[in-house]
């Protein structure tokens, strides 16, 4: 398995352009940025995917995530807008197999596109067979517990 770069940067070991940090994250620029501004937050823990973080975790990045988005807007980084995005999975775009949450700034006639075909329309018995399923693995993996 070749280094982490999110490690190495959260450790230290590798240059980052840090804005934040405590103990259960670190907040930095990305170096390929959509747009100026584009930031990262990445939990000090590794964990590959969503499912491996831990739930206070990734409450902490989406906190940290809320904050970041506040600060670019109280500088002069162009903003008209916020997007948050994570990755999970190759499937999903995921490149650097270390969660991450990207907090990308927003303004009219920006490059950074999100394509897809919204003009699907499944019938309500499709959604409401897609809410069960969801319902019933949330039941088994969750509140069974609770």
């Amino acid at each position: 398995m070749t280094e982490c770069i999110f490690c190495a940067i959260v450790d230290n070991r590798a240059p980052g352009s840090v804005f934040y940090e405590d103990d259960a994250c670190v907040a930095f620029m990305d170096i390929g940025p959509v747009n100026p501004g584009h930031a990262l937050i990445v939990p000090r823990t590794h964990a590959a995917g969503l499912a491996d973080l831990s739930e206070v975790d990734g409450m902490h990045l989406f906190r940290i995530a809320q904050r970041t988005a506040a600060a670019i807007r109280d500088t002069d980084i162009a903003c008209e807008g916020i997007n948050l995005f994570l990755a999970d999975g190759e499937a999903a775009f995921q490149e650097v197999f270390h969660v991450h949450l990207h907090v990308i700034p927003r303004f009219r006639g920006d490059k950074f596109k999100i394509s897809a075909d919204w003009s699907n329309r499944p019938p309500r018995r499709e959604l409401d067979a897609l809410a069960a399923a969801i319902s019933d693995a949330y039941e088994h993996l969750w509140l069974a517990d609770e």
